[in-house]
């Protein structure tokens, strides 16, 4: 398994990081890979996949180029498709950037380890970087910057989970539900995948988180030290569009009201129902006081959030709805 040795004050200056690269990056191996995890990604990969295969198969090189740097046998993504996410939330374009800059000799030296051995001969002369950062241009224009802002609310979103999570349970239990094959192993080690990669000294460095919605991840880190930690969002909020909405309680409260209070189930902060429900944010604050004056919700306050939740009798409202009728 590989690991890295956290130190208690790397672990401490941890931070969360929305990043386009990151998030255009889990589309492309989605689509290059053709599976998902759950079925609202399916539909995504569906309706996009068809255009994605058309333009590898219009360039010669472009097949070749992603076999090599998607690490279908090593298991690691060429590190130039990695950089560790700014933390200043740049646009797609500035992060995209330190890809297609990435020197000729450095980017093919990339390639050779995430593809396991020689490249072959049809890229030795190709530019390599230039050529990738192509792709994940036309992945981030075809299938992201139409939804980015749905997107982005949803991993701004899973922070503000995730940091209440924090508050809560502290790091090993927040780690260990991060992504698959993670988990804190104790006296400082943090394992991050259950591959057989060297451990890694973090000693000094600075250490990012970064959601991504599809069911993806990675690891990287640079020589400034930073590392950064790639995780999919959770589950409750990439399987969003599968939430079943109890038609019998749709028509008591409404369809958007009735869809906070089944959202509900777990605390959420207004900018998750936000994210979650593509209401406006003057629209959840309306429903959420509603069902506060009716007794179906409460909020506390967790850090800087505040974060509602269903009451008891909130609880037997969208139980009693979601029975199917008696005979």
């Amino acid at each position: 398994m590989g690991f890295w040795q956290v130190d208690t004050d790397t672990l401490a200056s941890g931070r969360f990081v929305v990043s386009p690269l990151a998030e255009t990056l889990a589309c492309l191996h989605t689509l290059y890979r053709g599976t998902t995890a759950h079925p609202a990604e399916r539909v995504w990969l569906d309706a996009h996949r068809p255009a994605f295969q058309a333009m590898v198969a219009a360039d010669p090189l472009t097949g070749p180029l992603l076999d090599a740097a998607m690490g279908l046998r090593t298991h690691w993504i060429a590190d130039l498709l990695t950089p560790v996410p700014f933390e200043d939330a740049p646009s797609f374009e500035q992060e995209l950037r330190r890809t297609r800059e990435t020197p000729a000799d450095r980017a093919r030296a990339n390639l050779v380890v995430s593809s396991g051995g020689p490249l072959p001969e049809l890229l030795e002369d190709a530019d390599i970087a230039g050529r990738l950062a192509d792709v994940l241009a036309r992945v981030w224009t075809a299938t992201v910057a139409p939804t980015w802002e749905r997107r982005r609310r949803i991993m701004e979103a899973d922070v503000i989970s995730r940091t209440a999570q924090l508050s809560r349970t502290g790091w090993a239990a927040a780690l260990n539900d991060m992504r698959p094959g993670m988990r804190w192993l104790g006296d400082g080690r943090l394992q991050i995948n259950v591959h057989d990669f060297p451990p890694r000294q973090t000693a000094g460095a600075r250490l990012y988180f970064a959601p991504v919605t599809p069911a993806r991840g990675w690891v990287a880190w640079d020589d400034t030290p930073r590392y950064a930690i790639v995780y999919p969002c959770s589950g409750v909020l990439a399987d969003v569009d599968e939430t079943t909405l109890p038609e019998p309680l749709a028509r008591l409260l409404g369809t958007n009201r009735a869809l906070i209070l089944v959202l509900l189930d777990a605390p959420k902060s207004t900018t998750q129902l936000v994210a979650l429900t593509d209401q406006t944010l003057g629209s959840v604050g309306r429903h959420l006081r509603i069902l506060l004056d009716a007794g179906l919700v409460r909020r506390r306050r967790s850090g800087k959030s505040v974060l509602y939740y269903r009451t008891a009798g909130g609880d037997v409202l969208v139980e009693g709805a979601s029975r199917p009728p008696e005979t």
